[in-house]
């Protein structure tokens, strides 16, 4: 674990206010090695509450790799996850699931759409029936991609909806999440099963490895190299970004305080800004001898353009705030991977 990683865990443990209602707990995370879920382990255990950690994982060696230093503190099932979740049984007895597992790389989706979108609905269906006769908490994680395609800057709430091409494969993403949601709002007005959803933007941080393939860790790649930004579009879709350990803190508020049935945007409503005026941004702030330099003959099939300008006054009714501004965000992005090398 890097430094500013470890950083970042010790800010959560001082800064998270309901550590005392976690205390002896135990809880099922799916996704572990993922970013988002591999933070959310890593803060829970720094929390030092006795909170006993089950993750089950498609490759244990990946895991031992990503948790080097706490993997004996956590229980790992290596296993398939939906033959996993549909044989769990009251001896497990979990109190809180948080449901991160998800494909996250487009061309996977692309090319495997029906595992990608039964994977959300078979998954989410299984914790929904282990929950059905028990008091758990359950947080889905969703994903902005659940709004589709939206045009303009106007604030986006949690009720509305863009448009998703249904004959797409890449759309087997959107309309996985937009269906496990609906599954998870089915089963809390049915079953009374206290199901949430966490709709996150694109989320990043330190953790994040130096060779992913994101908007955001290329240009940091390029502002720490100092070789010019690339655009194969004039990088006017726009979204607002969440920090890691932001997202950690929402997802437990959300776990903790949000309403069974609902889903909540996690964002930081201050970070709405477009791919060109990110690359803008970056090379303002950290290397202004880097050059942007649009190349659109070589589109790469990216998506149109899309806004989404995600309103986030529902989660702040529940008292979470973002720590994170998008200047801090990047300079622990950027220090993170200078780390990691």
């Amino acid at each position: 674990m890097n430094k500013i990683l470890k950083e970042d865990i010790n800010n959560f443990v001082s800064s998270f206010e309901f550590s005392s209602l976690l205390n002896g707990s135990k809880f099922l995370i799916t996704g572990a090695t993922g970013l988002i879920g591999s933070t959310l382990v890593r803060c829970l255990l720094a929390l030092n509450k006795g909170i006993q950690i089950t993750c089950p994982v498609r490759n244990l060696n990946k895991a031992k790799a990503t948790y080097s230093e706490d993997f004996e503190s956590i229980c790992f099932i290596e296993c398939d996850l939906v033959s996993y979740l549909s044989d769990l049984t009251e001896k497990d007895d979990f109190q809180y699931i948080v449901h991160c597992a998800s494909p996250t790389v487009g061309k996977y989706m692309t090319e495997h759409p029906v595992e990608t979108y039964m994977l959300a609905i078979d998954s989410t269906r299984a914790i929904l029936e282990y929950a059905r006769k028990r008091q758990i908490n359950i947080v889905y994680i969703s994903s902005l991609e659940y709004y589709g395609q939206n045009f303009n800057d106007k604030l986006i709430t949690e009720d509305m909806q863009g448009y998703v091409n249904n004959t797409d494969p890449r759309s087997s993403y959107p309309l996985g999440k937009r269906a496990a949601e609906y599954l998870c709002a089915a089963y809390a007005k049915q079953f009374e099963v206290n199901a949430k959803v966490a709709r996150l933007t694109q989320t990043f941080g330190a953790g994040v490895l130096p060779d992913d393939n994101r908007v955001f860790a290329q240009f940091a790649r390029s502002v720490i190299a100092g070789t010019d930004i690339i655009l194969h579009t004039k990088g006017e879709s726009a979204k607002p970004y969440c920090y890691t350990t932001d997202v950690v803190s929402a997802i437990l508020y959300i776990l903790l305080k949000g309403k069974s049935g609902e889903s909540y945007n996690v964002a930081n409503s201050d970070t709405y800004i477009s791919i060109r005026g990110m690359a803008e941004f970056m090379i303002e702030r950290f290397n202004p001898s880097v050059k942007i330099i649009i190349d659109e003959k070589n589109n790469m099939g990216y998506a149109p353009v899309t806004k989404l300008n995600l309103s986030t006054e529902k989660l702040k009714s529940l008292g979470w705030k973002p720590q994170k501004n998008l200047y801090c965000m990047f300079n622990n992005l950027i220090q993170s991977m200078k780390d990691h090398d």
